[in-house]
């Protein structure tokens, strides 16, 4: 690939990563030590500046297949049928693998758990939505292929219960709402999500259940499941998830991610036609930040 430097400045990793949208900086970092770039015909590093005029000509290095694998693990089994299986995953967790994360996910846990029926995504087999890597909570997951369409085909008609609790910053005026923005790809950072005009239709309802000192307890309803959407939408209105490492004040609650759990899940079964729902209390931290909360306990620390 050639790339041509017209109006871009500064080191040549960061400029790269702006250039190619598909690539972030630490990508265009290894490409670069492993001597894949070069600028005007000469091997470059990551911190050459880039001058108007430069002829930049990566080789993109062929991509790894992945393939999930299955692998023993402890997996918090909330239900399970032939068709479904519930899950209560936990924080740290990644939901399937992915570049990164090659193992370790709950998908390899599962494989080593449990089989599916008709589905052939070695991947992601039998996923249908997902929680973030740091957001703990329920996920269903289907066994066969028929239950796959109907638990997605309930998604999008937005028939499922999804209710999440969230430690926020801040206080409310008002008990309940309702955020209605377009979400997308924010313009400045290609890592975070945003309210974007041209972004996908997102509904989010909230309801103040316990107010602190400088914190509040909240529960999110999700209309849509969009990439980051509680997060970002409680960023929207002054009130980021605490411990959010992306979206949150760089003073707030300590911790190994925001403060979220995907607590309610309800579904209609694939094949009974039973409606089923789950709740799951938060993990231990949550618990505990919560109770040091209540006792008017000051966590607040800088954490990055």
């Amino acid at each position: 690939m050639k790339l041509t430097i017209t109006t871009q400045s500064g080191r040549l990793d960061k400029v790269l990563s702006t250039m190619l949208p598909d690539v972030t900086r630490s990508q265009a970092q290894k490409w670069l030590e492993r001597d894949l770039v070069t600028v005007n015909d000469a091997v470059a590093v990551a911190k050459y500046k880039v001058q108007p005029g430069d002829m930049i000509v990566v080789t993109r290095p062929a991509p790894t297949p992945l393939a999930a694998v299955p692998e023993a693990m402890p997996l918090a089994i909330v239900y399970e049928d032939d068709a479904v299986i519930v899950v209560n995953k936990p924080q740290g967790m990644v939901v399937h693998p992915a570049p990164g994360h090659p193992d370790h996910t709950l998908v390899n846990g599962l494989l080593a758990h449990t089989t599916f029926s008709g589905i052939n995504d070695v991947l992601r087999p039998g996923i249908v939505h997902r929680i973030d890597k740091d957001t703990s909570g329920l996920l269903m997951v289907a066994k066969t292929a028929q239950a796959q369409v109907s638990l997605a085909a309930q998604l999008k008609a937005k028939t499922n219960l999804r209710e999440y609790l969230a430690i926020v910053h801040g206080n409310f005026n008002e008990t309940t709402g309702t955020i209605d923005a377009p979400l997308g790809r924010s313009p400045k950072d290609r890592k975070k999500q945003a309210v974007v005009a041209n972004g996908r239709h997102a509904v989010t309802h909230f309801q103040v259940l316990a107010t602190y000192n400088h914190y509040s307890l909240v529960k999110c309803v999700l209309d849509t499941g969009r990439t980051h959407q509680i997060r970002v939408h409680m960023a929207y209105i002054h009130h980021p998830v605490a411990g959010d490492p992306l979206y949150a004040p760089a003073r707030t609650l300590p911790g190994a991610g925001q403060y979220l759990h995907a607590a309610t899940l309800g579904f209609t079964h694939p094949f009974s036609g039973a409606t089923l729902a789950f709740t799951v209390a938060p993990p231990a931290n949550f618990a505990q930040m919560l109770i040091d909360l209540q006792q008017g306990i000051d966590k607040t620390r800088v954490v990055r």
